[in-house]
């Protein structure tokens, strides 16, 4: 018999099932803050770390036992703060020595062996730092929106045993490729729906999504960062956002429309548990 992944997760095959993950995890002293009160005192239920990023090994200390994926890090986007790849490829850094800071500059030039190479590595590092890695996502979107990176990133999850981060099915055509049909077939799991409006504020599209949720797991991601002079020295264009975040996951209002609205919190762990289980079929959204 086929199952929704609600079932596969042993919930109601109209559950609403949400996961508030928390992005850039070790980007900074302050995120890390930040995305410490967001889990602890607020409705985050996991985050992703930046693992090249100099905060990195604070976050892992921080964390430790917490539901916490890996980030998988090919750019570095601040124009004044800089990190390198682990693997010190040369194909995956730019003039001044450090990783690009777009995604189209990682594409452009990126040799597809130094990739795998570099995101294996920063998952090793992460376990070695005794993270227990519940998931995989990509920084910018990088490893997701090219057919030959996804298949490095769709390549790690299943040699991990990860859940990933999938774009919604609407996206699909843009993309060119059937991320999610590619995924079901290599047997990992991933969630069904996805919330990040970048160009808006993260409370007014909430306000939206909240009443509008479906049946499956919804992810929604945030960016939450405490201000004070070291976002406002890194982040000069949208550091207003990233404190947005750090507020809307820690007002309990919010949280408590997600559970009017008959939601359930939940992390990508159940997700990383129930594809390490023994295999049950399951209907892909």
């Amino acid at each position: 018999m086929t199952q929704s992944l609600t079932e596969r997760l042993d919930y109601e095959k109209d559950k609403k099932l949400v996961i508030v993950n928390c992005d850039d995890l070790g980007s900074s002293h302050s995120a890390n803050l930040a995305i410490d009160d967001a889990m602890s005192s607020g409705f985050a239920t996991s985050a992703t770390l930046m693992v090249p990023c100099p905060w990195a090994h604070e976050a892992a200390r921080m964390f430790a036992g917490r539901d916490i994926g890996a980030h998988l890090t090919l750019t570095a986007e601040y124009p004044g703060y800089r990190w390198r790849a682990l693997t010190a490829a040369r194909s995956l850094h730019d003039a001044d020595g450090f990783l690009p800071l777009t995604a189209t500059e990682v594409w452009a030039k990126a040799d597809l062996r130094d990739v795998e190479a570099e995101c294996r590595a920063q998952i090793e590092q992460a376990l070695s730092w005794r993270v227990d890695v519940t998931h995989l996502d990509s920084h910018m979107g990088t490893m997701q929106i090219r057919a030959e990176f996804y298949a490095i990133y769709l390549k790690l999850a299943s040699e991990y045993r990860l859940p990933l981060r999938m774009a919604n099915a609407s996206s699909e055509t843009q993309l060119g490729f059937p991320a999610r049909q590619m995924a079901y077939d290599a047997g990992v799991l991933f969630n069904d729906h996805f919330v990040l409006q970048w160009s808006q504020l993260t409370r007014n599209v909430l306000l939206d999504v909240i009443p509008k949720l479906r049946a499956g797991v919804t992810e929604i991601c945030v960016h939450p960062v405490k201000d004070g002079p070291e976002l406002e020295g890194y982040d000069r264009t949208q550091a207003h956002v990233r404190t947005h975040d750090y507020a809307c996951v820690m007002d309990h209002n919010l949280s408590r429309m997600f559970e009017d609205a008959g939601a359930k919190f939940i992390s990508f762990r159940a997700l990383r548990d129930a594809m390490r289980e023994p295999s049950k079929n399951y209907a892909v959204s």
